[in-house]
């Protein structure tokens, strides 16, 4: 897998194989598979500077860290203290 980086300051839709479209929020990364990262298409797009293809796993060095690669997500209540039952 190949990491790609929406390097301009608009929304992106990155035309993949097998008529598949990756959509990126301006700074925001996703991921394709490396024989996708040769699509004549997305490498248009590589050359206009609006997209760069990273390495396997890396990520693009953002301001205030909001690439989304690796991270989770929290549902319901995360902070405060667990309670038992017994601790009334």
């Amino acid at each position: 897998m190949k990491v790609v980086s929406n390097k301009s300051h608009r929304p992106l839709a990155v035309p993949l194989p097998r008529g598949k479209t990756l959509h990126l929020g301006p700074g925001k990364t996703g991921e394709i598979s490396s024989k996708d990262a040769e699509h004549p298409a997305l490498l248009k797009l590589v050359e206009a500077g609006q997209l760069e293809i990273l390495g396997e796993g890396e990520r693009a060095h953002e301001s205030g860290g909001n690439s989304k690669i690796g991270r989770g997500t929290a549902h319901g209540h995360t902070g405060g203290t667990v309670r038992s039952s017994g601790d009334r």
